[in-house]
C-alpha cells in the first residue's frame, strides 16, 4: 500500500523559508486522480489543509496561505515538496503529507507520520 514519509529541518528561523519533502512509496505520485497534500496542526489547534499537487501537477492552495506556499514535485524521485516562506512562530506545527483521491475539507486517505517544525530564533 501507499506509504508517505516527511523529511526536513525541525527548526526554522523567523522570516526564513520552511522546506519539507514527502517521499512516497508503494505508488506513483502520477497515479490518475490522486491528490498529494500538505496538512499541518499547530499546538493545541485543529488540522489545517495547506495545499496539494495533483497527479497532473496542478496545484491548489488554501486561500489563507496561498501567498506564502509553493508545492512542487520530482517524479523521478516520487517526491513532492512544500515551501512556506516568511515563517513566523505561528507556523510552528506538526506538518503532515498525505495522499488520496480527495483533498481540502475531505481529508486524504493515507498520511505520513508527521514531522514537528518549530519556528524560533
Amino acid at each position: 500500500q501507499v506509504q508517505l514519509q516527511e523529511s526536513g529541518p525541525g527548526l526554522v528561523k523567523p522570516s526564513q523559508t520552511l522546506s519539507l519533502t514527502c517521499s512516497v512509496s508503494g505508488g506513483s505520485i502520477t497515479t490518475n486522480y490522486y491528490f498529494w497534500s500538505w496538512i499541518r496542526q499547530p499546538p493545541g489547534k485543529g488540522l489545517e489543509w495547506m495545499g496539494c499537487i495533483t497527479f497532473s501537477a496542478t496545484t491548489y492552495y488554501s486561500p489563507s496561505l496561498k501567498s506564502r506556499t509553493s508545492i512542487s514535485r520530482d517524479t523521478s524521485k516520487n517526491q513532492f515538496t512544500l515551501q512556506l516562506s516568511s515563517v513566523t512562530p505561528e507556523d510552528t506545527a506538526v506538518y503532515y503529507c498525505a495522499g488520496g483521491t480527495t483533498y481540502g475539507s475531505i481529508w486524504p486517505q493515507t498520511w505520513g507520520q508527521g514531522t514537528q517544525v518549530i519556528v524560533s530564533s
